[in-house]
Order: C-alpha cells, then structure tokens, then sequence
C-alpha cells in the first residue's frame, strides 16, 4: 500500500485497504446541477426550524458542526482554536453579521466549501484500512521483534515499574505500521487493550519483570490481541500531509490566480469609512486562500500554527493599524512568503491514524459523503 496517498515516506502499510476517500463524490455531487439542487433544498428545508425561508445563526449552527467534523475537527467548546476555525466557517454563511441567510447564499457557501474538501481530500486521501491482527501477527513473527521489545522494555526498566504499566507502554508505541490500532482510541482501549490485559493477569502476579519476563509476557500480550482483532477488527482512517512550501510557491507564481484570491480577500474583510482594515483580519484571510496554498487552516496544526505565527509576527500583525488595499494585499503575499521559505527550509510532515466509529446520530446530516465519522487521534 505504499505510495497510495502520493507521498514517497518508506512506511509501508499492510493492512487492508477498505476505501480511499478522495473527493471525487462530493466533487461530482457539487458539479451535477440538479442533484446539488435537491441535495440543497433537502438539507435547507431540513435546518429552516421555522420554515420561514431564511437560515438564522442558530439555525446554521448542526450545519457549521457537521462541516467541523468532515473538517476533523473536535466539538465546538473542546479548543480555542478549533473554534477559531468553527466561527470562520459560520462567518462564510453569514459574512460576520447577525442576519438571515437566504437558500441562495447557502448554495453558494456550502459549494465553495464542499468543493474546497474535495480538493483538499484529491491532495491528500484519506485511506481507510482494516486492522484484523495479520500484521500484528507478522509483526511478532519478524526477527526485528524482540530488539524493538527490548528497547521498549529499557526505557520503562529503570522506573521499577510492574509488569503491566511496562506491558502498557510497549502497546502504546506500537502503531498501525506494526497493525495496531490507536492505542489512545477510548473504543481501542475498552474494547481491546482492557480485555486482552485483564486476560493475561488473570492467573499471575503483576510484580517487576525481567527482560526475559517481559518478552515473554509481551508476546502473550500481543497474541491475546490479535484475537481480539479477529473477533472485531478496527476500522482505521490514515491521512498523511507533507507542506513543503510548493503549494505556497505554486500560488505565488500564478499571478491571476494570487490576484482573484487577493481582490476576494480584500472583498470581504471589514473596513472603516476611510475604506481601511485593521492588520488583525489579514489571519482571516490567510484562511480564506489557504487551501489554495495548500496549507491547513490556523489552529488545525500545532506545528503549522508556529509557522503562521513567525510569518504574522514579520508584518507585525496585531500592532492595531489600519491599512489601505494596497499595503493589505502586499503584507498577504510578504506572510505567504515567508511561509514557503519557512517550509523549503524545514518541511512538515503530518501523520494521523483515526478510528472511525458509527455514524453521528444528529440533527443534521449535512455532510453525509462519505458516510463516516471519524474521531481524531494524534
């Protein structure tokens, strides 16, 4: 399975492959007229409460929550910055105000956003794969195992610790290149990792271990769990992002398309009567062309938040002045500047590893391709 999201990293993945999730339906959903159409009116009459024919902010609210979750996002309320992105998103229906929202401009902003997550997915798929215990089998079966165990087994030694925290910590540093699923994963936890363990103690004391012990016991550990990953096997969403700073540099090279993207970032952020705007809306409008540069949003990604930072701090960003179009476009371009020479330098590589559990049972279904919900786990 290497090389099936477009990157070259030598981590291959035995695991099976249950689908890739790459856009092309919301993309084909969006683009076929008379079925966005009725995929509109269905999800408008759907949130439109008291059937008015406009969408107040409450209203839009399961909306704004079904597109933070396609977005990976956590719950609104869990995280500053993940709400950050949720408000961004109601903005887009909204345009900052309390006012109504009419079926027309619903259409427009949920296209827009529909078709920039397809975008984003035909980047970088996301590929579902099926954790059965095969590859954790193989794994326990290669002659690197018991190196691997005894590295793990050396970190924990010294700490004197019982039998089942040094067992616990060996789990957690395997991943699903060895066939194991999220160890951080709650379900993963109650439903694999607490039934296999309390099998294996059931019989014996949990006293410090030798190496010899904790190999051994290891071993047991890891065969209890394979079974019961054969009994019910994990479904896995894996997402792989690189940001290199060549979608930055693609953007800035395009000159029509940097332009269209500045004139409707410009377009659209707030201005006094001197037609000024604050410094401080330039981060909304990195968002706004984000996805163009194929970077993520502000606040999805610690690492790339530190990046955006540096950037912002180089224009002075919250020093409070209010700036004309033409000194707002040229600080957009000196911060995408400065991104790409930070990535080009020192690239960033994102790997995340999902269970994907049942369907939400909400209120609204506003994002049902594909139909899955995923619960994020670094």
């Amino acid at each position: 399975m290497e090389g099936l999201l477009g990157r070259n990293n030598n981590n291959k993945r035995n695991s099976k492959e249950v689908a890739v999730v790459d856009g092309r339906e919301i993309k084909e959903l969006v683009e076929n007229k008379e079925a966005f159409n009725s995929f509109v009116e269905h999800k408008f009459r759907e949130l439109d409460l008291d059937c008015d024919g406009q969408l107040s902010v409450g209203e839009l609210q399961p909306a704004v929550a079904d597109i933070g979750a396609a977005l990976g996002l956590p719950a609104q309320g869990s995280s500053p910055k993940s709400d950050h992105i949720y408000t961004e998103v109601l903005n887009e229906f909204t345009h900052g105000k309390p006012e109504k929202v009419s079926k027309t401009e619903f259409r427009e902003v949920l296209s827009d956003i529909l078709l920039g997550m397809a975008a984003g997915l035909k980047r970088d798929p996301i590929v579902i794969l099926r954790i059965d215990g095969e590859d954790l089998q193989e794994f326990v079966d290669r002659p690197g195992f018991e190196s691997e165990a005894v590295a793990i087994f050396s970190q924990v030694e010294s700490e004197n610790a019982p039998l089942s925290k040094c067992l616990m910590e060996g789990v957690k540093q395997l991943t699903v290149e060895h066939g194991m699923p999220p160890s951080s994963d709650p379900w993963v936890v109650s439903n694999i990792i607490e039934p296999a363990t309390q099998e294996l103690f059931s019989n014996q004391p949990d006293n410090i271990p030798t190496q010899e012990t904790f190999l051994a016991e290891f071993k047991k550990l890891l065969a209890i769990i394979r079974k019961q990953l054969q009994e019910h096997p994990v479904i896995v969403a894996h997402t792989e992002n690189n940001f290199d700073g060549s979608g930055v540099k693609r953007l800035l090279a395009n000159k029509f398309e940097l332009d269209k993207l500045l004139d409707s970032a410009w377009k659209e952020v707030p201005k006094d009567k001197h037609n000024k705007t604050s410094k401080e809306y330039l981060r909304l409008s990195l968002d706004k062309i984000a996805a163009s540069a194929d970077l993520p949003p502000y606040g999805a990604i610690d690492e790339m938040d530190e990046v955006m930072n540096e950037a912002f701090k180089l224009v002075s960003i919250d020093d409070g002045k209010a700036i004309d179009e033409t000194e707002y476009k040229k600080l957009l371009k000196e911060i995408l500047a400065s991104i790409m020479l930070q990535l080009q330098g020192n690239a960033i590589f994102v790997s995340s590893n999902s269970v994907v559990h049942e369907p939400l049972t909400s209120a609204s279904t506003l994002l049902n391709v594909p139909p899955i919900s995923v619960s994020p786990t670094e």
